[in-house]
């Protein structure tokens, strides 16, 4: 029986070597054969790391709003006689939009003219008297003083009747009538709004860091939605104040707006230009890898020790700067004219063999021949 036992135990262990050495002798055929396979050199695409103008810029959304632009109101209270202008009227300065019922007001101007008149005329007959020495000074101060009361409430009837009558401040295109005739309107009552379209300003705020970099006349180019051109500004006015609260700084800038793509209200991007930088090296952000232990790039390099047209990648990680427009700036670990695939790195390793993508294929590389 202890035979029988020892001779099982000997022939698993036999079964169990072969089976080992087995697996063993196959791992190693298959990486021997492996080794011999060619590795087939990878297309890439490529872009060159030139020195660049750099225009570097600060972002920011805004709001436009006509650089002259009103809510037209009233300054009396009244029944509306007469709508001078229909929406989207093209007025100009001191036109009439809308008048009042006047009637007392005319009345009491009426009265007012009469008064002054009466008055004149006493003052003329007190100085002949004074002349001639029937009159007093003390008759003739009072009667002065009495001309010029009139005087006065002559021209304040004259402004109630101007408070009646509403005029264009200045030129530009009414809004929408928010009265009608007939109604019976207070002071204060919205009447349209007047907004002057040629000239339009857009109203945005930046960190406070970036208040040592703006200055007055600093260009500006603003976007709003489904508008594909940039219309160009000018910054005309920064606030002297940071906000406590919200640690940001108001900005203004004018644009012209002759085609009248610019409406107030709209919400705008607006980027604003600071002075050009030469010798910026930049690449598309697309041609950066991000990963947990750095930024890197993949470069394309002649192989060492092989063919004098055969090449390969490098990755050399990378420190960044700036982004603007899809372009980031590579303050370290680039040279001007360095040869950076653009795209497809994920394919990649360091040391891969590839070939440029617009050229022909080379021939497959034994992978026992990479250093």
């Amino acid at each position: 029986m202890f035979k029988r036992f020892v001779i099982a135990i000997l022939l698993l262990a036999v079964v169990g070597g072969g089976l080992v050495g087995f697996n063993l002798f196959r791992d190693r055929m298959i990486a021997e054969f492996l080794a011999d396979m060619p590795v087939q050199p990878l297309p890439v695409e490529t872009v060159e790391a030139a020195e660049i103008t750099w225009q570097p810029v600060l972002t920011a959304i805004g709001t436009i709003n006509a650089l002259k632009g009103v809510e037209l109101t009233v300054e009396a209270a009244g029944i509306v006689r007469e709508l001078g202008f229909v929406a989207n009227d093209e007025v100009a300065a001191e036109q009439v939009l809308l008048r009042l019922d006047d009637e007392v007001q005319s009345a009491d101007l009426t009265a007012a003219r009469s008064q002054l008149a009466l008055e004149r005329a006493n003052l003329e007959r007190q100085r002949e008297l004074q002349e001639r020495g029937v009159a007093s000074n003390v008759s003739l101060d009072q009667t002065q003083a009495a001309f010029e009361a009139a005087t006065a409430q002559l021209a304040r009837a004259e402004a109630v009747i101007a408070q009646r009558t509403l005029r264009a401040p200045f030129s530009g295109t009414i809004g929408l009538p928010r009265v009608e005739q007939g109604d019976y309107i207070s002071p204060g009552t919205v009447i349209a709004t007047l907004q002057d379209l040629d000239d339009m300003r857009v109203d945005f705020s930046l960190p406070e860091q970036a208040l040592p970099e703006l200055r007055i006349g600093q260009s500006v180019d603003v976007r709003v939605d489904g508008d594909a051109h940039s219309h160009t500004g000018a910054i005309t006015g920064i606030d002297p104040r940071v906000d406590p609260n919200s640690r940001m700084v108001a900005v203004r800038a004018t644009i012209e707006n002759p085609e009248r793509n610019l409406t107030p209200g709209q919400f705008a991007r607006i980027r604003v230009n600071l002075p050009v930088e030469d010798g910026v090296i930049a690449l598309p952000q697309n041609a950066v890898t991000i990963s947990l232990y750095g930024d890197f790039v993949y470069v394309v390099r002649s192989r060492e020790n092989g063919a004098e047209d055969a090449l390969e990648v490098r990755q050399v990680f990378v420190t960044l700067g700036r982004r603007s427009n899809g372009v980031v700036e590579v303050v370290d670990g680039l040279s001007s004219g360095d040869l950076v695939v653009s795209s497809g790195q994920n394919r990649l390793s360091n040391r891969a063999p590839v070939y440029l993508a617009e050229t022909r294929a080379p021939e497959p590389v034994a992978a026992e021949a990479r250093p």
